[in-house]
């Protein structure tokens, strides 16, 4: 082997920075209860219309394919239908009241921070909206990417140098730089961001605080590098 048989370090790093957010996502749904299903899905439908109206005076476009990255987005993706029921004291079942729940699931994106104040307002204005999570997200190629990878791996050569040292040693070059994981048998590490929420309990006057939570990237590494010629004392 061309490495003349010198020592193989290897080594895990890991480097993390913050920054603001690139976006928002609001998760919520509409809900009404009525004696029909008919009549509980008009009634939801409706409160739909009204909210996805406010939504496009604010300049909201339906999400699709084509609106990845607008400033304001919305979908609703998901809807359903269940019957009310009731725990009966005496019977010790669930009995039906005879009415009819409705739900629509939305969710409602912003990347136009400065928005977050007329988008809690708009769902404040809905009564029938509840929202149930807000999280902040970081986009796959923020700029703070390379950065914070870059970081790392001057981490795993800091790191490197330090045990050469301890050895009599210098580093001599490098073998392999990989994601955690892909070097040995362990599970790799996902490079990802911590995300931060809010939440809003269902029926309660109060909105969720729209303040941009600024979010850690994560970058860890697995690195091996060679050193020089190593002569232990006593050896």
């Amino acid at each position: 082997m061309n490495s003349g048989g010198t020592p193989l370090l290897s080594v895990r790093a890991e480097a993390r920075q913050l920054v603001a957010p690139d976006y928002a996502e609001l998760d919520g749904q509409i809900e009404h209860t009525a004696g029909s299903k008919a009549e509980a899905v008009r009634s939801v439908t409706g409160s739909l219309d009204q909210l996805t109206a406010g939504l496009a005076a604010l300049g909201a476009v339906p999400f699709d394919a084509g609106a990845d990255r607008r400033p304001l987005t919305w979908s609703a993706y998901s809807w359903g239908t269940h019957e009310e029921l009731y725990h009966d004291a005496e019977t010790r079942q669930m009995e039906r009241t005879g009415q009819v729940t409705a739900t629509v699931a939305l969710r409602m994106t912003v990347r136009d921070l400065g928005r977050l104040d007329d988008l809690a307002g708009l769902a404040a204005a809905h009564p029938a909206l509840n929202v149930d999570r807000v999280s902040w997200e970081v986009d796959w190629d923020n700029p703070a990417w390379p950065r914070v990878r870059a970081a790392a791996i001057g981490a795993a050569i800091g790191k490197a140098r330090d045990y050469a040292a301890a050895l009599g040693a210098t580093v001599a070059h490098v073998e392999h730089i990989a994601d955690a994981g892909l070097l040995g048998d362990t599970a790799p590490y996902q490079m990802v961001h911590s995300a931060a929420y809010a939440r809003a309990g269902r029926n309660q006057p109060a909105t969720p605080a729209l303040t941009p939570v600024p979010q850690e990237l994560t970058a860890t590494i697995e690195a091996r590098f060679r050193t020089t010629d190593v002569s232990l004392p006593g050896a």
